[in-house]
């Protein structure tokens, strides 16, 4: 039906391209951005609303349904007439603005720029897809931000239905880009992509060559007869040569024999590949069936799968190690790799095949550390998948809701025990190669992320969004957190300080003049100690317990061994009269006494001059473990 002659219609597409010929002037590069506000048109679009003789209501559909109509033939006249790779398609970008800017004020339909935008994917090629999504990540706030209730169903359509189109080997990254914008513009705790009946994906089946053990045979033991044949032929013909000076030269036996051991490791290697393959392969059943694990026979038969696998692959990574130094030879003669024009462009270009389960070429997946993590990563979902199941972390989902996703199978002490000791080898086998550290903390950040929405979808999907703080309790929390931080008015003697006044006092000297008094830093005299040295001997002998005798004993000797330092520069012929380190009252007997006593016995002098010890035969200083402790006190209060 044509709306050519619907005057309202006309009305609002002839103020629609005025808002775009005004959007020209105002945006001048054709490109998506920058975005277009409400303040760009200077109000003409409050002016929108006051069309059709004023008649305009916010809740009239007529009205909803002509602007919907102007919108739309625009939007096609546009879409017809210019390719989304020319600049000329910019006037789409600045329609779809306009729409979304009615949109926020009420003045057409929530939905209608989404309804546009799926129009234009379903009109575009994959490529332009990607422009279409280049101008949606940067407007996702923006168009999200207002009636977003009216508007998810719209956006899950078009996104799905772009899904659909898209291949998930050679459109890996774009998918990624669809499913992020979904993830972005939905709350954190919708349920629209949560699998609440816990579904599995047992239409992904991962198909295998079935190799025949019977031909396998057969056919061994054809070689092994033509390698027999061969060896009788090869034997005849090179014997080995005798030289001139009858020399034998044994080069041809030694290269006979190198290559025969080869083909036999190279047998041996093949033999074992074939065993493994159809055990490998078939660990994929139980990857997208975790639930076949229950059967006691399948958890048996996965477990020795996974071990095997495990095996073959530290044998593998042990094996790429040792001939690493010729391997980057070999790499070093290869001719450069054609390099990327830009980082987008690579982006767009990977692949992210299916599996290729060739036998042929199961020996170089294998070889390759991408592969080998890719079927890790697996293990490691399921054996978390397996450690859920254990009674203690059973008891922690007893008020869970969604009995869907709870399952009635425990598992063993035994088989939780292997499971355990599997996780660990899987991740410590993750952590080599190349950037392995980084590899598993990102693998692990995701794995305990996972776990935590399991949890949530046992428990039934409970809302997860915070009621926001009102206005009364944030003014209240604020003026809280200014009465704390404020700063409070010192005392003038704050408690606990000591009093300063006699540094100040006006009737003794300077505080600074007592500091430089000579007894603050003059070495005192033996003679000095003689009382303090009294004192703590009549205190040990009238301590009436342990611990004060103890205490007084301590300071005597910290005294006697300070007394006998500052003595050995003065007295030091005086030290054979102390009795090891005690009776030291030698050293306080004036010298007057002790030339009174050489006058009495004649020839003592001689005695005294003969028993004089020199520096060098000075006796060391009788120390004891109280005295070191306070060796470092040279003062004398």
């Amino acid at each position: 039906m044509s709306s050519d002659g619907i005057a309202s219609v006309h009305t609002y597409s002839v103020a629609i391209k005025n808002l775009l010929k005004r959007a020209r002037n105002v945006k001048v590069n054709p490109s998506i951005e920058p975005a277009l506000n409400a303040s760009d048109f200077a109000g003409d679009i409050e002016e929108f609303g006051k069309l059709s003789n004023g008649s305009f209501l916010a809740n009239n559909q007529a009205h909803y349904a002509a602007i919907e109509t102007a919108c739309r033939n625009t939007f096609y006249d546009l879409l017809a007439s210019t390719s989304i790779d020319q600049p000329a398609f910019s006037e789409i970008w600045n329609l779809l603005d306009i729409v979304s800017i009615l949109s926020d004020i009420e003045q057409c339909e929530p939905g209608l720029v989404f309804w546009l935008v799926e129009e234009l994917l379903d009109s575009q090629t994959i490529d332009g897809c990607r422009s279409v999504f280049d101008y949606l990540d940067s407007r996702r706030e923006h168009m999200t931000a207002k009636h977003f209730n009216k508007k998810e169903l719209i956006i899950l359509r078009a996104c799905n239905e772009l899904l659909r189109r898209l291949s998930r080997a050679e459109d890996a990254v774009f998918c990624g880009r669809v499913f992020i914008f979904l993830f972005q513009s939905f709350p954190l705790g919708d349920r629209s992509s949560v699998n609440l009946r816990g579904e599995y994906h047992v239409e992904n089946v991962t198909i295998f060559e079935n190799l025949p053990a019977k031909a396998e045979t057969h056919q061994h033991e054809d070689i092994e007869t033509e390698k027999q044949e061969g060896g009788v032929s090869e034997t005849k013909e090179d014997l080995p040569s005798t030289t001139e000076n009858g020399d034998t030269t044994d080069h041809a036996v030694l290269a006979d024999s190198t290559t025969n051991s080869t083909q036999e490791e190279a047998k041996g290697k093949a033999s074992e590949l074939d065993t493994l393959y159809p055990i490998f392969w078939s660990l994929q059943e139980s990857f997208s069936m975790p639930t076949r694990l229950f059967d006691t026979n399948h958890f048996q038969v996965f477990k020795k799968g996974l071990d095997l696998t495990i095996r073959k692959f530290q044998s593998v990574h042990q094996e790429l190690q040792n001939r690493g130094t010729s391997r980057q030879l070999d790499e070093s003669k290869r001719p450069a790799k054609r390099k990327r024009n830009s980082v987008d462009e690579e982006v767009s270009n990977s692949i992210n095949p299916r599996y290729l389960t060739s036998r042929d070429l199961f020996d170089l997946e294998i070889s390759d550390l991408a592969f080998r993590r890719y079927i890790l990563v697996q293990a490691l979902i399921l054996i978390d998948f397996l450690l859920s199941l254990t009674p203690k972390a059973k008891r922690k989902l007893e008020h869970a809701t969604n009995k869907s996703v709870l399952y009635s199978f425990t598992l063993s002490e035994e088989d939780a025990k292997w499971a355990t000791e599997t996780r660990s080898e899987i991740t410590t086998y993750l952590q080599h190669g190349a950037e392995g550290k980084f590899y598993y903390r990102m693998v692990d950040t995701v794995l305990s992320r996972d776990k935590n929405w399991a949890h949530w979808k046992a428990e039934g999907c409970p809302l997860i969004e915070r009621v926001p703080v009102s206005a009364e309790e944030f003014v209240m929390a604020q003026t809280g957190a200014q009465k704390t931080c404020t700063n409070k008015k010192l005392r003038a003697t704050p408690l606990g300080s000591l009093d300063l006044k006699f540094l100040s006092d006006g009737d003794n000297a300077d505080g600074l003049e007592k500091l430089k008094h000579p007894d603050r830093y003059s070495i005192p005299t033996a003679e000095s100690f003689r009382g303090p040295i009294a004192d703590d001997e009549f205190d040990a002998a009238m301590a009436k317990t342990d611990e004060e005798k103890q205490l007084a004993l301590n300071a005597r000797a910290s005294k006697m061994w300070r007394t006998l330092r500052i003595a050995s520069k003065s007295k030091l012929n005086l030290f054979d009269k102390i009795d090891d380190g005690n009776n030291i009252q030698a050293l306080f007997q004036p010298e007057g006494d002790e030339n009174r006593n050489k006058d009495d016995h004649p020839g003592s002098e001689q005695l005294v001059k003969d028993t004089t010890p020199t520096v060098a035969d000075t006796v060391q200083l009788p120390l004891s473990e109280n005295s070191l402790e306070v060796a470092q006190d040279t003062s004398v209060k």
